[in-house]
């Protein structure tokens, strides 16, 4: 991850993940080139710091038989960064209960996680929140359809 491009030109690192993906820390140190025109944090490079992490924790958590889409996403400001900013992920028990309860039947869930962006004090300096698209994944079986020669050298669809 820290070799991503997209992180490696903007000062993003990933400090610590866990064996489980249950849990996640990324880091942005402030440099002359994440800077705004006021010498605080670029809001974009706070909001990249924290985009795609629940969506790349939750893939292995669930595995290939999910479906799971960053949805959409709001970011507030609560005060200008600047130094160190930390962004932390958790993912719950509780959370991987309440998934697979809502998607046991099919269906497609829209949860909301926040995640707080702080500064070297533990100040809030930003506060995101993603929405999540979560869903199990259709059977092939259901979708899929053997072809057989119909006797004019043309293959016609056969359903199961």
């Amino acid at each position: 991850m820290n070799l991503y491009p997209p992180y490696w030109g903007t000062g993003i690192s990933v400090r610590t993940i866990s064996e489980d993906y249950r849990y996640l820390k990324v880091v942005m140190r402030q440099r002359w080139y994440n800077r705004n025109y006021v010498n605080t944090h670029f809001g974009g490079s706070l909001y990249a710091m924290v985009d795609p992490f629940y969506m790349l924790m939750l893939i292995p958590i669930l595995g290939n038989n999910y479906v799971v889409w960053d949805k959409a996403a709001t970011i507030d400001f609560i005060k200008p960064g600047k130094g160190t900013m930390t962004a932390e992920f958790s993912i719950t028990r509780a959370m991987v209960a309440d998934i697979l309860e809502r998607t046991a039947a099919g269906d497609k869930y829209l949860p909301r996680y926040q995640v707080l962006v702080l500064d070297e004090q533990g100040e809030t300096v930003a506060k995101v929140e993603k929405l999540m698209y979560i869903r199990k994944k259709r059977s092939s079986h259901a979708h899929s359809r053997e072809s057989i020669d119909n006797g004019n050298g043309r293959n016609a669809p056969q359903g199961r």
